[in-house]
């Protein structure tokens, strides 16, 4: 996957992005692609700009640094989730509330999900069916 140059610069000013050795984004689980694939999907339909990203991004490092993080690149797509989900709630995609209710579904899922399956929301004990 090759990163859209305004992307790359944004993050690159803030936290470059990890890459391999062939440039493509690396991550270490899922749900860091997702969360990647979904930051692009929301700048393409218009959401925020490249430099609001950027911005964002460096808003949660800091305040991630200055709460203690390693800062030893373990954590960059927890601050890229944080973000996006600021971002969404600035922007009014999706409230705060919404986002912890949707946190706690995907926790109860994945609980509830047995060892070596794909964790589903429609796992959730009390989602409405």
């Amino acid at each position: 996957m090759s990163l859209p140059d305004g992307l790359r610069d944004a993050a690159a000013s803030v936290a470059p992005i990890p890459r391999g050795e062939d440039g493509a984004p690396v991550f270490r689980a899922p749900w860091e692609a997702q969360a990647f694939a979904m930051t692009l999907a929301l700048y393409e339909r218009g959401l925020f700009t490249w430099p609001e990203w950027a911005a964002a991004l460096a808003a949660e490092i800091k305040r991630a640094q200055a709460a203690g993080d390693p800062d030893d690149g373990s954590t960059y797509y927890l601050h890229w989730l944080s973000a996006l989900e600021r971002l969404a709630g600035e922007k009014g995609v999706a409230s705060e509330r919404e986002l912890v209710e949707r946190q706690a579904a995907w926790d109860r899922a994945a609980r509830a999900t047995p060892h070596g399956r794909p964790i589903l929301l429609e796992n959730d004990p009390e989602a409405r069916r």
